[in-house]
């Protein structure tokens, strides 16, 4: 049902309307004031296709994106070598395809290598020590069971032993370490991805945390955009989301995997993120796409009529209706009652009374009764 204020600036626009009218009606009638119908003009009940959605845009980022610097520092001794298109033999670049654990560069060795073999002598040294304490404490306690020795050479021998265990179990670490120190010296990728960036060559000093490679995983990528809070009640973990882009023509289906609890204080929007499967590489990170919130929502179909056609329903004041031109020339003026819906632009939508591509006076109307016979002007 229209709303007060709606009838109030349906009635503004009538008024307006009704002045045009009748200035156009009066001309064709002071050509010949004998003529016995009254000119009137019509047009025909529109169907217009409005929608209700409101598109967003959204910015392709990676599902997962990481920097990769060394733990070890040192000299870069080998960068992983690939085929390129030409043929011949390079290194790993941008836009190169590394599986899950390709060791992409290795800095110089020796001095780790030098470390653990340092690491498992001492080792070794400590396993020996705990062997010769272990045969110690193994006699004195012995001795000590047929009092053959003193308390205090018994406190001794077990103190011996429990040194040589701790000594152990050091050696033990700092061996771990060793070996982690070497194998940190080698960067590996940690998942399945294109490498966007190299920072590093043969013979650069890497330090602890320099980045050296970026490698993003695009097999799936998330289309991040920011909605207002009147929107935000739409919005659920789960449900299914399309969105499109200018390049391709065709829409991709993802699911809306993350919504940001709170609004950023400056835009006041909150970041939405729909997660999008993207197996044959297609989106890319940093493209431009564009969404709907609400796939079920559909374009709307109305029925519309030019605001110049709505008058007062002669009987009910409190109404609106429409004078529909029946028949040919001269045609029939038939008042039926209509309720309006919203404007578009000038045009309004009718809920009812009349049907598509009747013909409805819009000019002339003011002065015609339902019943009378008017004249159609082209």
């Amino acid at each position: 049902m229209i709303s007060a204020n709606r009838i109030q600036q349906i009635a503004v626009l009538l008024s307006v309307a009704t002045l045009c009218g009748i200035m156009q009606t009066a001309c064709g009638r002071a050509a010949s004031e004998t003529k016995p119908l009254v000119p009137v003009r019509t047009s025909q009940v529109q169907t217009l296709t409005t929608g209700t959605e409101t598109r967003y845009s959204a910015n392709i980022v990676p599902n997962a994106q990481v920097d990769l610097a060394f733990k070890s520092g040192g000299y870069v001794e080998s960068i992983r070598q690939v085929r390129g298109a030409d043929g011949r033999v390079r290194n790993v670049d941008i836009g190169d395809w590394v599986t899950r654990g390709t060791v992409l560069a290795v800095v110089r060795q020796k001095d780790y290598n030098d470390s653990r073999e340092q690491a498992r002598a001492q080792l070794a040294r400590a396993q020996a020590d705990l062997e010769h304490a272990n045969l110690n404490f193994g006699r004195t306690s012995n001795l000590y069971s047929t009092q053959s020795a003193t308390k205090p050479e018994y406190d001794s021998a077990k103190a011996q032993k429990d040194g040589a265990i701790a000594a152990l179990d050091s050696a033990n670490a700092t061996l771990a370490q060793a070996q982690t120190a070497l194998e940190d010296s080698s960067l590996r990728a940690p998942f399945d991805g294109w490498i966007i960036k190299r920072s590093v060559d043969i013979g650069a000093l890497a330090g602890p945390s320099s980045p050296a490679f970026t490698i993003a995983d695009t097999r799936s990528v998330r289309a991040v955009f920011g909605v207002p809070d009147n929107a935000i009640a739409r919005i659920k973990l789960g449900q299914t989301q399309r969105i499109t882009t200018d390049i391709f023509p065709e829409a991709f289906a993802g699911r809306i995997t993350a919504v940001s609890p709170a609004a950023d204080p400056k835009s006041r929007v909150y970041s939405v993120e729909v997660t999008i499967p993207n197996p044959k590489n297609q989106l890319k990170s940093g493209m431009i796409a564009s969404l709907a919130l609400g796939e079920e929502v559909l374009p709307k179909t109305v029925l519309a009529v030019p605001l110049s056609a709505v008058i007062r329903d002669p009987q009910n004041p409190e109404a609106f209706a429409v004078l529909v031109a029946e028949g040919g020339d001269p045609a029939t003026a038939r008042a039926r009652t209509v309720e309006l819906g919203d404007a578009y632009g000038n045009m309004v939508e009718v809920l009812g009374g009349v049907q598509a591509k009747e013909r409805v006076i819009t000019a002339g109307a003011t002065l015609v009764k339902s019943g009378e016979q008017v004249r159609v002007m082209q």
